[in-house]
Formats: C-alpha cells, sequence, structure tokens
C-alpha cells in the first residue's frame, strides 16, 4: 500500500498500529478487537440519549443468537428499523465491540437498530452466520409490535464482513420472500472471495485488513482447507454475493468504500451491477481511506464526512 495515497491525516493512527498476526491464536484476536473498539469508544463524548435491551434470537436447534435493539429516547411511537451486522473478517468483531458506533448510529438517524451477535468462523463456517442473521431479520419483523417498529420499514446493514452478510441476506430475503426489505448499507462490504480485481492486490500492509487477511477469512467462512491463491472457487451466492448471476428485485443499496481499500473494485462492481439490474445503488469512494478508517480513526475530517454520507443515506432509505 502507498502511503502517500493514505489521507494524510489517518497516517498517525496507522503508525500507532502494531503489526499483529491475527491468525496465530483467534481467541486473542477476538479479546484485542474488543480492547481496542472499547478503547477507541472510551475517547469520544458519552452517548445518554440511546436505550438499550438484550434478547435471544431461537434458531431451529437449541442455539440461540444474542441481539441487542437500540432505541431513541423518547421516541414512544413505532419507528423504522435496521438490523446491524458487524464486521471482523466473518472471524472475529462483535456486537460489543460495535456497541459505541451503534449508539451513534441510532443518535444521528433517528431509528431503532438491531445488533446481531451472529457465530463466528471457523467454529461455524457458512452458512451458520449468514443463517444467524436471517434469524434474527425473522424475529425483528415478527417482534415489530412488541419492539415498536415499523415492520414495513426494515433495512439490513453491515460494515466489511458484515456488509457481506447482509448482502448475502438481502438476497436470501428476496428469494425467500418471508420479510421485506426496503434498503441495504454495505460499509466496505467482503463480498468476493476469488480475489481476481486489481484493488485485491495493493493491499500487503500488516497493520490493517490486507490481502493474506482477506484469503485466510474466506477460507475460514468457507470452511476450507487451504487460502484460494489458486483457481476461483464459486462460492454460493449468498456467501460471496459477488456471485450472484440475478441481482433483480433487490432492496436499493447504499456501499461506501475507501480509495485505499482492497474492496473497491469489488465493491465498485457490485454497485454497478446493482444499478444496472434497477436496483437504485448510491456508491461512494472516500479518497485516502483505508478498510474501515471511520471507525477506526472517528475525529478525522474524513471519516466525519464518511459517518455522515452514511448515515444520510440510510435515513433516507428508511424515512424517505
Amino acid at each position: 500500500m502507498d502511503l502517500k495515497l493514505v489521507d494524510p491525516e489517518l497516517i498517525p493512527a496507522l503508525d500507532a498500529i502494531p503489526e499483529f498476526d491475527i491468525w496465530a491464536d483467534l481467541t486473542v484476536t477476538r479479546q484485542v478487537s474488543l480492547q481496542r473498539s472499547q478503547a477507541i469508544a472510551a475517547t469520544l463524548a458519552p452517548i445518554s440519549s440511546v436505550t438499550t435491551s438484550d434478547y435471544h434470537v431461537q434458531q431451529d436447534s437449541d442455539d440461540s443468537v444474542p441481539v441487542r435493539v437500540y432505541r431513541p429516547v423518547g421516541h414512544k411511537e413505532n419507528l423504522p428499523a435496521l438490523l446491524w451486522i458487524h464486521g471482523g473478517g466473518y472471524c472475529f468483531g462483535s456486537m460489543e465491540g460495535d456497541d459505541y458506533s451503534v449508539k451513534r448510529m441510532v443518535e444521528e438517524i433517528g431509528c431503532v437498530v438491531i445488533s446481531v451477535d451472529y457465530r463466528l468462523a471457523p467454529e461455524f463456517s457458512f452458512p451458520v452466520p449468514l443463517n444467524d442473521c436471517y434469524a434474527a431479520l425473522l424475529w425483528v419483523f415478527d417482534n415489530a409490535h412488541m419492539l415498536k417498529i415499523d415492520k414495513s420499514s426494515i433495512a439490513i446493514g453491515g460494515i466489511s464482513a458484515g456488509g457481506g452478510l447482509a448482502a448475502g441476506l438481502a438476497l436470501l430475503a428476496r428469494d425467500r420472500a418471508e420479510v421485506s426489505v426496503v434498503f441495504q448499507a454495505l460499509l466496505c462490504p467482503m463480498i468476493d472471495n476469488n480475489n481476481t480485481s486489481d484493488s485485491s492486490f495493493s493491499v500487503t500492509d500488516k497493520r490493517i485488513w490486507n490481502r493474506q487477511s482477506n484469503l485466510q477469512g474466506w477460507m475460514y467462512y468457507l470452511g476450507l482447507q487451504k487460502t484460494s491463491e489458486q483457481e476461483p472457487y464459486a462460492a454460493s451466492k449468498y456467501a460471496a454475493p459477488s456471485h450472484a448471476s440475478d441481482l433483480h428485485g433487490l432492496p436499493p443499496a447504499y456501499i461506501g468504500v475507501g480509495s485505499v481499500d482492497l474492496f473497491l473494485d469489488e465493491n465498485r462492481h457490485y454497485a454497478e451491477r446493482l444499478n444496472a439490474s434497477g436496483v437504485t445503488t448510491q456508491f461512494e469512494v472516500f479518497p485516502g481511506g483505508f478498510h474501515a478508517f471511520e471507525f477506526y480513526v472517528p475525529d478525522a475530517a474524513i471519516s466525519r464526512l464518511a459517518r455522515d454520507t452514511h448515515y444520510s443515506a440510510i435515513k433516507r432509505g428508511l424515512f424517505g
């Protein structure tokens, strides 16, 4: 990665990130990921205008999926809702790690957000994480009255692997036709396991999500035995939405990504295909942004711009 291409305001934060082998011990990586998110949140102003309630969504088996419902204080009427899916390469990240960023989202957008703590690969490879998210989506729809949400205005969204899960969830919801999704917000979504685009080769810096991390994350998510620097692997469209041959009938979309993100090309291509299929799609590139920069360096001008753009798109998608 050419650091000259990175926004100067992001460089100090990038320099402060130690090189760390995230795959050496995933238990440690998950702890470090949570600690990093909480440390960033601790530097920001507390948010007191959002209430939270925790639930468990039962699966077909004895398993249950934790979800956290966030609601703006003082709103008694039914509100639009967003099902939010955290990132972490399908292998780490958590509902707890996204707690502050989701509260900020609720405060800025004014909707209810339901954050889902799906099970992680490699312990639970595809389709388990997606099925967890789908169960949460059905639960939101079926419990709209209890949650005081408008069941005709439910959106889905996520960042990175969460964006990939949200894109897969949009396809699954369309095909099963059990619940209507009005909007999909895909922040730097991880949607192409084959990693053959130009941008997929462009980031090797070990301090951020890079090509090798991406190959490993996909290997674990797809339940493969080795990374795929080989023949392209025809993953399910629900796992890797870039493989979907038919994008007609999907909900309107927002896709936002930094210009120094290895997902840039696959995100642009997906946005182009969505628009060509008649799916109204807003695609935004933030010059100088590396992967998930707006959450790593929340006070940078580019991060504030990105979040404002994300939130405005979601607000339009939910409230019109």
